[in-house]
């Protein structure tokens, strides 16, 4: 059972994971070298908590303590409750949700494990706003991907906004992390992925013609924001496919077209 730790002071030490949560280039870098993530909710916390992260601490708002008393029951972490001004005081923000949760990160597994056992998975090439990652997420979970891999200068999936946009599915949705790229494309043929370049450009074909057959290991690849799929991974690419646009529209965010783009996949068998 969580004991609750009444709290007065934004500067006590015990809240040194909370502290500073808008200073996004400081979080970036602290909390991976603390091994811990912020989970926002009952929600998210709870779905981090199914996926096997260990809780560390959890701070409260007093009225959410009730709401989440199954939670914290049920997990040996202190819970440190303050008033809605403190918790400001210590993140930064108004904590709209009333229920932070500190976790402790485990290790990402290798690329080639969580290959080894999907069949379709989306790669993210230098995916670095972390809104774009969490809505990439939750799309592909929810429109059958098994599995994501990043590049290495992709962003943090446990950044608070990643997880706060995918409302938890980024604990849901096996991910890796390659060790090289464009290099990295090799260890999607050699567990034998058929690459499928998403690109505006006008040579690629209609993704609404896309087939493969139910047990062909595909892997969608989704360029950065702006740039699109670089020329090395364009042309290392099986396949360039395109979501047809009108009314003089160019292209979709990334997010968007990774959702569109993952329901077709879904639907070309």
């Amino acid at each position: 059972m969580g004991e609750l730790i009444e709290v007065t002071d934004p500067s006590d030490p015990r809240l040194h994971d909370y502290s500073g949560l808008t200073d996004v280039e400081l979080r970036k870098v602290r909390e991976p070298a603390e091994g811990l993530f912020l989970a926002e909710g009952e929600k998210v916390i709870r779905r981090a908590l199914a996926a096997g992260y260990p809780m560390r601490s959890t701070l409260l708002s007093p009225k959410w303590v009730e709401a989440m008393r199954p939670l914290i029951d049920a997990v040996d972490a202190p819970v440190y409750v303050g008033g809605e001004p403190l918790l400001e005081a210590v993140t930064g923000f108004h904590v709209h949700r009333g229920a932070l949760a500190s976790m402790q990160r485990i290790a990402v597994p290798e690329a080639g494990s969580v290959l080894a056992k999907a069949r379709r998975v989306v790669v993210m090439e230098d995916i670095v706003n972390h809104t774009n990652l969490g809505a990439i997420f939750r799309s592909a979970a929810a429109l059958g991907m098994d599995a994501a891999v990043l590049t290495p200068s992709c962003a943090d999936p446990l950044y608070r906004r990643s997880v706060r946009v995918s409302m938890g599915t980024v604990f849901a949705l096996p991910y890796a992390r390659l060790d090289s790229w464009p290099g990295g494309l090799a260890t999607l043929a050699e567990h034998g992925f058929r690459t499928i370049a998403l690109t505006p450009g006008p040579t690629a074909i209609d993704l609404r013609d896309l087939r493969f057959g139910p047990e062909e290991k595909v892997a969608l690849l989704l360029g950065t924001e702006g740039d699109g799929l670089s020329d090395p991974a364009l042309a290392a690419a099986d396949l360039r496919v395109r979501i047809p646009m009108a009314a003089g529209v160019d292209s979709l965010n990334v997010a968007a077209a990774a959702a569109v783009a993952c329901y077709a996949i879904a639907a070309a068998h």
